[in-house]
């Protein structure tokens, strides 16, 4: 069996760039943005009309196009539309890195895909789960209740949340109060979704900011985002990516501080130690755990 090269640099996710499906303008200039992984869309900005050759120019593009350092990914319609089996069987045999499944609600629908994708796999012999699966957990209410299931699937290594669907789907009339602050039940799924991927050892991604000239309040959303465990955003418009990068990416000072507590464990577990006052509180296995995480983000290997 052999292995696919990889398009992109997988395991750096802090940005996950939309493009819309058959678009070759706004394709070319996405090759050109900082975004970690791109999302070439089938779904929510084709026309129905389009469908089809979007989809055909979406598969060229993964065949022949060389992502570079850029992660290709390919958001597929539902399933239960009337494209969505012809695109999974289309954007599998052109193997991108990853598929993004939208509108999934209970681990019998991935795993539905996951089958179809895996019998390709072994058709053409190419490694199993060499295509990762990226979720949309969210968007339809059921779905909520199914995230850490979903999420343990092998083929599963990315989630994340959808609040304008979900939002439909509720029948709400805002996502967000007079501050801009989510609503308590998309706070929770927020929450949710967080909790499930950890749990399922796949990247929590959060969910997209669409208030595209409000650059201070995706800053916000971001840090506050990063500071839960988030560990990158969605983005729709190339100005958002930088902010996105940013807030995702470990400064300098907290690269130093993680080293700097790393290196007071070492020394404190030589002398039989795993808790010890360290600058004036009391620090312990979790914060060795946060330390060394923070070094991951940053591609240190400590």
């Amino acid at each position: 069996m052999k292995k696919l090269p990889s398009r992109g640099a997988k395991g750096l996710r802090r940005s996950l760039h939309f493009v819309p499906g058959g678009n070759d303008r706004m394709f070319e200039k996405a090759l050109k943005l900082p975004a970690d992984s791109l999302i070439l869309d089938l779904e929510d900005s084709v026309t129905p009309s389009n469908k089809k050759a979007a989809r055909d120019e979406v598969c060229n593009w993964v065949k022949e196009i060389d992502f570079e350092n850029q992660e290709c990914l390919v958001r597929i319609n539902p399933l239960d539309t009337s494209w969505g089996l012809d695109d999974l069987q289309a954007v599998v045999e052109a193997f991108p890195d990853g598929i993004v499944l939208p509108k999934v609600a209970k681990k019998k629908d991935v795993m539905k895909i996951d089958s179809i994708v895996g019998d390709v796999e072994r058709q053409k012999q190419i490694e199993e789960g060499s295509i990762s699966f990226v979720l949309i957990g969210t968007e339809v209410p059921e779905a909520v209740f199914n995230l850490y299931k979903m999420a343990k699937i092998p083929r599963v290594d990315a989630i994340t949340w959808g609040a304008e669907d979900l939002s439909g789907a509720l029948g709400a009339k805002a996502k967000r109060d007079s501050e801009g602050n989510y609503l308590e039940v998309f706070s929770y799924v927020r929450s949710a979704c967080l909790l499930a991927a950890v749990a399922g050892d796949a990247n929590p991604i959060d969910a997209v900011y669409v208030d595209i000239k409000n650059p201070d309040g995706l800053t916000k959303e971001c840090e506050d985002g990063a500071k839960m465990g988030y560990t990158g955003k969605v983005t729709i418009h190339p100005s958002q990516i930088d902010i996105v990068n940013d807030a995702f990416t470990p400064t300098a000072v907290e690269i130093a501080q993680a080293e700097e507590l790393i290196a007071a464990f070492k020394e404190n577990e030589s002398k039989g130690k795993m808790a010890f006052s360290y600058k004036g509180q009391m620090v312990d296995v979790p914060h060795l755990v946060r330390a060394k995480e923070i070094l991951l983000k940053a591609n240190i290997n400590k």
